[in-house]
């Protein structure tokens, strides 16, 4: 970590955190970075900057990364407060990002609090607005509000979409099986039947009329689906390569965090189960370095690991390891109708938590071009800019699709990551052309838009006789 010679460095919060972390005393801390008591408060307290002398030192003493004593603007913390004050209700404030990253520095426990019980607002504006919220019965608490697919998505996205140990499990097993990244299905099937005694097979749809995959624990013997494409076959058997090897981690950290009950704590699992699978086929260095080397181009480096499109851009999220980070995307995936069905992210996130996509994003558009990926500019109520493409993707193939077969991802990042993708080339970055987009139209709250479809719900309708306006649910702005 650089020190500026002419910006003062204050770490008072990261300095007393790391001091409570080590279970120190101000004295002994004092002790270990050669100055005295009465300086090392002043210094937690930001009366005094941080020298480079006593960084080296901290550096020394408690073999420490100076990184982690700066402040990191896209930390979790940080991520959920500015989804908090990119709210209407306190646009007035004006609070600007530095400020953000500041307090969600200085205390993290007091950031999540505030983040939480916002969440839990919102869920409960969303609720009312759907009619759900009417008296309990008799005897019954209050309706849950949080649904286990909520909680896992906030679970994931507090952890920047990353996971350190599954990456490292999913290392041990690449450098035990040594596979070509085409070949992990038949060094997984070779795996399973050698270590696990387990024999894959593919089966008719008439044996599985209702799932893709099913594993017969007791005679060791792993279905799939016929429709299941070969990216897919790939991803079952890894799954459950992921499950056998590694049950007891994914146990133990699914129990760490702390669901609030038992189905949430499987869909934990599976999860984390999942991640581990998509990191068998796409080992994170040679993966990040075809990204890297391809300037992301999506189907260079699907081809490359035989894998989907889907899966290369899920996959793509997860790429937030210190010292080798990628770009830091989002991805959604939805149906024709826009309802969500996947939300994922390695930093900020800049679409609703409930309801559909915005209608002006053009990932709706991209049905009209099957399996085309086209991309668009896009800035949201508060003022960020990202670079998005989008392209369809099948969904499994089975008789009940019918014409309803596809649906679609987006993919996206802040703008200022776009110049590193092969998709940006031609296009100008400076003084780009941006969509205004926003959240779900009930509590999007921009005025005079001709696509909505829903007036927002904390806002009043302006309807008269003597105005036509653009949109057909005029409101009020204060």
């Amino acid at each position: 970590m650089a020190v500026s010679t002419d910006r003062k460095l204050f770490l008072g919060a990261r300095l007393k955190r790391l001091r409570r972390d080590l279970g120190l005393t101000q004295t002994r801390m004092a002790e270990d970075l050669g100055v005295s008591p009465s300086y090392l408060n002043l210094l937690e307290r930001n009366q005094r900057p941080v020298t480079a002398q006593v960084l080296l030192r901290l550096a020394e003493a408690y073999d420490l990364d100076l990184k982690s004593l700066s402040a990191d603007p896209e930390s979790a913390s940080a991520t959920g407060l500015t989804e908090v004050f990119s709210d209407q209700m306190f646009r007035d404030l004006g609070v600007a990002r530095h400020e953000v990253a500041e307090v969600a520095d200085s205390a993290p426990g007091v950031s999540e609090a505030i983040v939480r019980l916002y969440r839990a607002y919102l869920d409960q504006r969303r609720l009312a607005d759907l009619g759900q919220l009417g008296r309990p019965e008799e005897g019954a608490g209050p309706a849950p509000v949080v649904t286990p697919s909520d909680w896992i998505r906030d679970y994931i996205q507090s952890q920047k979409n990353y996971f350190a140990e599954l990456e490292e499990a999913a290392e041990q097993m690449v450098a035990e099986l040594a596979y070509e990244p085409q070949d992990f299905a038949s060094a997984a099937r070779e795996r399973l039947a050698r270590r696990h005694g387990v024999q894959v097979r593919v089966v008719p749809l008439e044996v599985l009329p209702e799932s893709v995959r099913r594993y017969d624990h007791h005679r060791k013997r792993l279905f799939l689906s016929e429709v299941l494409t070969g990216a897919g076959r790939s991803f079952s058997l890894g799954y459950q390569l992921a499950v056998l090897e590694f049950g007891p981690l994914l146990e133990a950290m699914a129990e760490r965090a702390a669901p609030p009950d038992r189905p949430t704590r499987n869909l934990t699992k599976v999860s984390l189960a999942n991640y581990l699978a998509a990191a068998f086929m796409m080992p994170y260095d040679a993966f990040h370095e075809a990204a890297e080397r391809t300037a992301y181009d999506i189907e260079l480096v699907r081809a490359r690991f035989g894998v989907s499109f889907e899966q290369a851009c899920h996959r793509l999220t997860t790429l937030s390891r210190p010292g080798a980070r990628g770009v830091p995307f989002f991805m959604l995936r939805v149906d024709s109708a826009g309802n969500i069905s996947k939300r994922y992210a390695g930093s900020t996130f800049p679409f609703s938590r409930f309801g559909g996509t915005c209608p002006r994003w053009n990932i709706h558009s991209s049905f009209r071009t099957p399996g085309r990926i086209v991309t668009q500019i896009v800035e949201t109520p508060d003022g960020q800019r990202y670079f998005t493409l989008s392209r369809t993707v099948s969904r499994i193939a089975t008789p009940y699709a019918g014409d309803d077969s596809e649906l679609a991802v987006g993919l996206g990042c802040e703008l200022k990551y776009a110049e590193r993708l092969v998709y940006s080339r031609g296009l100008d970055l400076r003084d780009p052309v941006a969509t205004p987009i926003g959240p779900a139209c009930r509590i999007c709250e921009r005025p005079a838009c001709p696509q909505r479809a829903a007036e927002p719900i904390n806002r009043t309708l302006t309807v008269d006789d003597f105005t036509k306006s653009i949109s057909p649910y005029p409101f009020a702005s204060g």
